[in-house]
């Protein structure tokens, strides 16, 4: 992979993941929750459900049932299968038939040159022929015969197939009239032991397989297993100017340090920062009321200290600011009028200080939903939401190496050289006199070619710039 490609972008397998979490809704927010408490609060109510359905007293078999079979099948619908089935099968007893019809011509054509021969030495070829001739009208006979009692065996396998598929049609019905959502009924508890064998027929008929979507799973060689109980987030990262703009989504395990999600992120930043010999290494996530550092580099700065000072002399400003906040951009008028009728006076939150490298999801609380930052290269920044919560699956990556893992990563836009209009462009120049346009952007070998001669530059007075996409 090369340094200017996103990550995930490049090498590894497809994995499918299951489906999973709350449905998402925009700018709804939920409570203050940490992984702990939704961790055990999950573990309580399947614990709970077990004992109310009696999870152990039922013999549930291990067998995936297709989703064709929990398909409502219409009556024509089960016509025509047994028609089709029928068919098949008479097709087959056809080509069966034929092949035997063939082989016993072949037996025919040989007696019938064996007797041709016998009879020429004899003299006698017209009782040859008269024994042929009877011979034909009998295989004609019997060939009748045959076409007459294969369409009473058509006709009977037509009737066989729509009986047995009206079974199908009648246990369908009966499945539909008996389906319930009898896990949350409170009279299941006070069911006899009879009826352990009708839950087992309904968990068993509401197990099926689903699709699951693909993703690119990174190259990791080492396996270390996951433990159960384990909470998977959800966190998606959107772009650092076009802020409705998302660029990477991301499976985050809820025991998993901050930094290993930080390293995943991808921001074009980086990469000119890099390039231009620039790079800084620091950065923050604010969640809540927490900044977590990166201070792995021990050149990394504290970007937080200029913040609180900041705070600590102009905290009439930064009181308007939270006001601003916490209000919303909508409802600011409203709030801050009620805020101003009000006797209660609004509060800084007291902000914290911690190391990302030492800080685990599971650490933090956090709003399902809510928008969170993230700060690098100085003033570059990003926003964050966690948009969902849910226990590991059984279909889920087993490999705790393997996460975070990427499941959404935007598409990178090339430019193309604007002479040639074929190559990806690599360099782009303003104020250039002999450019077609303003700004331009070039590929290597146009740029040299409209720029150089003999290894030198024809003029300069006009900046040029290394692009690397957008």
């Amino acid at each position: 992979m090369s340094a200017m490609e996103p990550p995930g972008i490049g090498g590894g397998q497809n994995i499918s993941i299951p489906h999973g979490g709350p449905i998402y809704s925009p700018h709804m927010l939920g409570r203050l929750t940490r992984v702990s408490e939704f961790e055990s609060s999950v573990v309580e109510q399947l614990q709970n459900l077990k004992a109310e359905i009696g999870w152990d007293s039922l013999d549930i078999s291990d067998d995936e049932i297709c989703v064709n079979d929990l398909k409502i099948i219409k009556e024509e619908d089960l016509v025509n299968r047994a028609f089709e089935e029928a068919l098949k099968d008479a097709q087959l007893k056809e080509n069966i038939a034929q092949k035997s019809q063939e082989q016993s011509c072949q037996r025919l054509e040989g007696g019938k040159d064996t007797l041709v021969t016998c009879g020429s030495s004899t003299g006698a070829p017209r009782d040859v022929k008269k024994t042929v001739s009877n011979d034909n009208v009998s295989e004609k006979r019997e060939r009748k015969r045959r076409v007459n009692r294969e369409t009473v065996n058509l006709e009977e396998g037509y009737v066989a197939k729509v009986r047995e598929l009206a079974k199908i049609k009648q246990k369908q019905d009966e499945d539909k009239t008996a389906a319930r959502l009898h896990s949350f009924n409170s009279s299941c508890r006070n069911q006899s032991a009879a009826s352990s064998q009708i839950k087992n027929d309904k968990l068993t008929s509401l197990k099926s397989t689903s699709f699951s979507p693909k993703v690119r799973s990174s190259k990791t060689p080492e396996q270390v297993p996951v433990h159960f109980p384990e909470v998977i987030l959800c966190l998606e990262v959107y772009h650092n100017r076009r802020t409705w703009s998302k660029t990477q989504e991301f499976l985050v395990l809820g025991r998993q340090f901050l930094t290993e999600v930080r390293d995943m992120i991808y921001c074009l930043t980086d990469e000119i920062m890099k390039k231009a010999g620039k790079h800084d290494a620091s950065g923050y996530f604010l969640v809540e009321d927490v900044f977590c550092n990166d201070t792995r580099d021990p050149y990394a700065i504290d970007y937080c200290q200029p913040i609180f000072k900041w705070l600590e002399h102009s905290r009439n400003v930064a009181l308007e600011k939270w006001e601003f906040i916490v209000a919303g951009e909508q409802q600011q008028h409203q709030k801050r009028k009620a805020f101003l009728d009000s006797n209660e006076k609004l509060q800084l939150p007291h902000f914290k200080v911690v190391d990302m490298q030492k800080t685990r999801f599971c650490d933090l609380g956090f709003r399902l939903g809510a928008g969170y930052l993230y700060c690098h290269q100085g003033d570059c920044k990003h926003l964050i939401v966690i948009r969902d919560m849910r226990l590991i699956h059984p279909e889920d990556v087993q490999n705790r190496a393997a996460y975070p893992l990427i499941t959404f990563q935007s598409k990178v836009r090339f430019r193309k050289c604007s002479v040639c209009n074929i190559y990806k462009a690599t360099k782009v120049t303003v104020d250039d006199k002999w450019a077609q346009e303003n700004p331009c952007y070039f590929c290597e070998l146009c740029y040299y070619m409209l720029h150089y001669a003999d290894g030198s530059l024809l003029y300069s007075d006009f900046s040029v710039y290394d692009y690397l996409h957008e």
